[in-house]
């Protein structure tokens, strides 16, 4: 009788504990957070509401200069922000258009065609903000506008000159918050 009420106490536990998640990368001081366990920050942009179509000025056919975004406070501890823009709906696969890292804790935002931080290159070799640029009848691409609120002020162990996706990678390590914006555009 005694294990019949024990059993389902014991089922319990285990069920509770499945869906626990937590750092579990101990390894040089590393401290990579799984997904389910950062915080959401909200991250807007006055060009464009989230999936909805950015407007031409800030793609190849206008001034190709990068939109206004802002974003919320971030978690205590915030030293820094990364951000990047990526497309993977591009034909030879993910694009990333923009790379930016080491962006104050201070700031909440960036106004359109400006950079704080330190910029990368895009996929396509250059430093800076690549506008949206999608082939001709290749459909919707989706550009995510992805910002990473990080536990250090300065993103170390990157490449000499690093692109935009080494950035995110080393940036989801010590990210403690996260933040995404989609916008759409069409050619």
């Amino acid at each position: 009788m005694r294990l019949q009420a024990i059993t389902p106490a014991l089922a319990l536990v285990v069920l509770a504990s499945c869906g626990a998640h937590g750092n579990t990368n101990h390894s040089a001081g590393a401290s990579t957070m799984d997904n389910a366990t950062l915080t959401r920050l909200a991250l807007t942009s006055d060009a464009f509401k989230d999936g909805q179509p950015i407007p031409a000025i800030y793609s190849c056919d206008g001034a190709n200069h990068s939109p206004a975004i802002h974003w919320s406070d971030p978690p205590a501890g915030t030293k820094s922000f990364a951000l990047v823009i990526d497309d993977p709906d591009a034909p030879r696969g993910t694009f990333r258009h923009w790379g930016v890292y080491d962006i104050p804790a201070s700031a909440r935002g960036m106004a359109a065609g400006q950079h704080i931080g330190t910029e990368v290159n895009n996929d396509g070799g250059k430093p800076g903000y690549t506008g949206p640029c999608p082939p001709k009848g290749n459909g919707v691409h989706h550009y995510h506008f992805r910002l990473a609120a990080l536990g250090t002020d300065h993103l170390d162990g990157l490449d000499k000159a690093p692109r935009a996706a080494a950035v995110w990678e080393k940036a989801r390590k010590s990210a403690l918050a996260e933040a995404e914006l989609v916008g759409t555009r069409q050619a």
